[in-house]
């Protein structure tokens, strides 16, 4: 019994035809751009996560000096 599991429960056998549902919708060229729009998005959320964690300290540190 050697089943690994990845992402979410499911195992490469799953992940497999789900990649071939995707190449099969979008094609082939379509892909790489999607990943790059996937990209920017992480990296935007985790700038924005940054930034209202840096507002946070500010808030705890002036509530510290009253």
């Amino acid at each position: 019994m050697c089943e690994t599991l990845l992402l979410f429960g499911l195992g490469m056998q799953e992940i497999l035809v789900i990649a071939l549902i995707v190449l099969l919708l979008f094609g082939g060229k379509k892909i790489p751009e999607l990943m790059k729009g996937l990209g920017k998005g992480v990296k935007s959320f985790k700038e924005g996560m940054n930034e209202v964690t840096d507002i946070t300290k500010d808030e705890k540190d002036e509530k510290k000096d009253e």
